[in-house]
């Protein structure tokens, strides 16, 4: 029913995504850096849940609805653009953190670890384009029962999202303390993904079209 070439297609560009740095990696590391690999997990299973809702809001009719009122997707894009802008100011502002920096902060319970990583992700526009108009795009036709293919083709996707950021969450902790003892690291990796982040807030907020 899906093509291989499908299903290899939209894994690449998962991978793609996943590996560049964004909300969902920026929250996952911090929060696994500040309360530890359990809170990064829990973190994480509210990722995967935003996940699931674009998911099946996209084979429900998502697309229909952003090409009638295309203020919606620019309303996303233009949010998650201010999210970036915000999250590079947190970073490389005088005085900002790396998030591989060690912070004592207040732990959260659960419950709010698992709404931050949803709304992270809910928020991030990479992710509503990947399923409005990328993954369509692998989408045939002719081999019947569309909803199928667009269902199976997102779970591919989610396989790979979650499995790489997993990852992240259990080498963040290992990350840190490599980096702590090495001051002049953390301040470049903090300058370099403060930099990266704002350069995609602009990008982001200047694209007028769907093609990340």
């Amino acid at each position: 029913m899906v093509e291989p070439k499908a299903v290899l297609g939209v894994v690449s560009v998962a991978l793609g995504m996943v590996l560049s740095p964004g909300p969902n990696m920026m929250y996952l590391v911090s929060r696994s850096v500040s309360q530890g690999r359990r809170a990064g997990v829990i973190s994480l299973s509210g990722v995967v849940a935003g996940f699931l809702v674009y998911l099946t809001a996209a084979n429900l009719g998502l697309a229909a609805l952003f090409a009638a009122v295309p203020q919606v997707l620019t309303a996303i894009r233009l949010a998650g653009a201010g999210y970036l802008i915000w999250l590079a100011w947190k970073t490389i502002r005088p005085g900002g953190v790396s998030v591989f920096a060690v912070r004592d902060v207040p732990d959260d319970p659960p419950s709010r670890l698992f709404a931050m990583g949803l709304m992270t992700n809910l928020l991030n526009p990479k992710i509503a384009i990947l399923y409005v108009s990328v993954i369509p795009q692998f989408v045939d036709i002719g081999a019947g029962n569309v909803l199928a293919q667009g269902v199976v083709l997102g779970l591919f996707q989610i396989a790979v999202a979650s499995t790489v950021n997993l990852s992240i969450v259990l080498a963040a902790g290992s990350v840190a303390g490599f980096l702590t003892h090495r001051p002049a690291w953390l301040r470049a990796q903090r300058i370099a993904m403060g930099s990266i982040l704002g350069a995609l807030a602009v990008m982001l907020a200047l694209t007028r079209s769907a093609s990340f």
